[in-house]
């Protein structure tokens, strides 16, 4: 599958399960839906820059590292925003960053 492609679908996919993790901070759980919905685009645009950054670099791990940085920016600039919840929130968005960024490095075409 073509590295950009793969990069998007990974990224809104683990965004999704991104943003189902805030399930387990009681005091969100009421934004549940809009929590889903911005982790989803957050790791859709990330999964895009990190699909076109492993389409141009044929490094494994120059493309991991990368896609850390970029995910976790994103996670900061939404924890940022709420001023609380960093680490609930920065954790799992690198965590997206790093799995997108291995996986389409490697087995993207």
């Amino acid at each position: 599958m073509n590295k950009v492609l793969l990069g998007l679908l990974l990224g809104g996919g683990l965004g999704v399960l991104d943003g189902l993790t805030a399930w387990f901070t009681p005091e969100v759980r009421k934004d549940i839906l809009g929590i889903v919905m911005g982790s989803t685009f957050k790791g859709l645009v990330a999964g895009l820059l990190i699909g076109f950054f492993s389409k141009k670099v044929a490094s494994v791990p120059a493309t991991v590292v990368f896609g850390v940085i970029v995910s976790g920016f994103f996670a900061y600039l939404v924890a940022a925003q709420m001023g609380k919840y960093y680490f609930e929130v920065m954790l799992p968005g690198a965590l997206v960053g790093l799995v997108t960024g291995y996986v389409t490095a490697r087995y993207g075409k």
